[in-house]
């Protein structure tokens, strides 16, 4: 399984609404050049986004997003799931039709497994927490803003 660059952006995106939402809504402009992601990608993450009830827009002069929930309330699932991120390490899609004749192929249920705990660990961290020291720390460049994430590791 490889998240790819939708995913990781959308939730680089999201800690960025999250960080600067305070000073009123976030512009995709002002992202993009703290985030080095191009506006229009980061429209067509929004318009999924938006759709999954994890940002809302904001018209107008000074508009852009804030979050729709507490940062709390939003996991990292929620927002890889949102922008259509496939999260599966199996080679049939999790159907079981993986092995020669159909069937599931030896390692199917080790790959299935492993699925369940990337969903479950990405469903335990919130927006929230990335903001602080919890499961998984946020750093932000001093000159650019821009966040870089990654894992505590297993203790």
């Amino acid at each position: 399984m490889r998240l790819t660059t939708k995913g990781r952006f959308a939730v680089t995106a999201m800690i960025d609404v999250n960080r600067y939402q305070q000073g009123g809504p976030v512009s995709l402009a002002g992202i993009s050049e703290r985030q080095d992601i191009s506006v229009a990608y980061l429209e067509q993450l929004f318009s999924k986004l938006r759709r999954g009830n994890l940002v809302k827009s904001i018209r107008g002069p000074g508009g852009g997003y804030v979050l729709a929930r507490d940062a709390g309330d939003i996991t990292i699932a929620d927002i890889v799931f949102a922008v259509d991120e496939p999260l599966d390490v199996t080679r049939c899609g999790g159907n079981g039709n993986c092995g020669k004749g159909s069937i599931k192929c030896v390692t199917h249920n080790l790959w299935a497994s492993l699925n369940e705990r990337i969903i479950d660990y990405l469903e335990s961290v919130t927006l929230s927490d990335l903001s602080g020291t919890k499961a998984v720390t946020a750093t932000q460049n001093q000159h650019t803003g821009h966040i870089g994430m990654y894992a505590k590791t297993a203790k």
